[in-house]
């Protein structure tokens, strides 16, 4: 498959579907950049093939070279805002994975799909690999669509998925740090620029967003459909029972942080959202990180997670 024989490939599940696994032969002599600046026409044209490709024994352990690697495959990085979750910055635009509980599992997703502003590619750099769990897995947003039920698709495709989210003090994120900004002002350009309807509150919470947004897409190079939003993140049925009853009773239903309904404002049927979590499951692949891989994914292609893990971890990420 490859030209050299520096390099040797194969896939995870030894089929020609999910992640393309490109491991280098000889770390002593072998010069990453070198071979990524040489294959990187290769390497585009097997990342919209495969939807993803990891990078193993590529002599890269530190965030500088993780950077150097990242400008060699795509120079402009995009900054993180409009932010569902947990974020710290790592220096330029290299951000840690989602800071979630570590006893936590981060469903299957496509970054930012809850907008209408996403990146086309999305990096992760394995710095350390927790003692036990703490997989990122994948699962092909194509094979995702194909899988869902027609009728549950129809829906959703005629009328999109609103998102609402609700900032209040000291619960989920801050308006502050989704937006990135102190100033309201700063937010409202952000909404209008982006459709999103907003709504300052004197009582219960600061903050109402409302953004009406795409739930498939069709990929711009393959013409391929592909699932593609959050609805079963967003919407309250994702919570555990104490979860979801300790937030209404705090806040009453119409408050809590984040939920989710049709484009037309009907609920979102809990059977529905079921099936669409069961064909993730059906669709996840898992692999073991190695200390130094670095995954890139097509992030309509693709979709990715976390599993729960032990003992520490740190993924940096990065979003083109």
């Amino acid at each position: 498959m490859l030209p050299d024989s520096h390099v040797k490939s194969c896939f995870l599940n030894r089929q020609e579907i999910g992640l393309l696994v490109l491991e280098a032969q000889d770390k002593a002599t072998f010069n990453p950049f070198e071979w990524v600046k040489e294959n990187k026409p290769l390497l585009e044209n097997y990342l919209v093939k495969y939807g993803g490709i990891l990078l193993r024994n590529f002599n890269i352990f530190s965030l500088s070279e993780f950077n150097q690697m990242l400008q060699l495959l795509s120079p402009e990085l995009l900054d993180y805002i409009y932010r569902s979750t947990p974020r710290t910055k790592l220096g330029g635009k290299i951000y840690t994975a989602t800071e979630y509980p570590a006893d936590r599992v981060i469903p299957l997703h496509n970054e930012n799909a809850y907008s209408r502003s996403w990146p086309n590619k999305i990096f992760f750099f394995s710095v350390i690999v927790a003692s036990e769990g703490g997989e990122t897995p994948i699962a092909d947003s194509r094979n995702v669509y194909k899988k869902i039920d027609s009728q549950i698709k129809e829906k959703f495709e005629e009328h999109g998925v609103m998102y609402t989210r609700n900032y209040t003090k000291g619960i989920d994120l801050s308006w502050q740090e989704v937006f990135q900004t102190e100033e309201k002002a700063g937010v409202e350009k952000y909404c209008k620029e982006n459709d999103i309807e907003f709504e300052w509150k004197t009582e219960g919470p600061e903050l109402t967003t409302r953004q009406t947004c795409q739930a498939t897409l069709v990929h711009s190079k393959t013409g391929e459909s592909v699932w593609f939003n959050q609805a079963h993140l967003f919407h309250i049925s994702s919570l555990d029972k104490d979860s979801r009853l300790s937030l209404i009773k705090e806040l009453g239903k119409e408050n809590i942080p984040r939920n989710a309904s049709y484009g037309n404002g009907e609920p979102l049927e809990v059977e529905a959202l079921d099936h669409i979590r069961n064909v993730y499951t059906q669709e996840k692949i898992k692999f073991k990180w190695h200390k130094g891989d670095i995954m890139i994914l097509d992030n309509i292609l693709m979709a990715h997670g976390r599993e729960a893990y032990k003992g520490e971890r740190k993924v940096a990420v990065a979003m083109a």
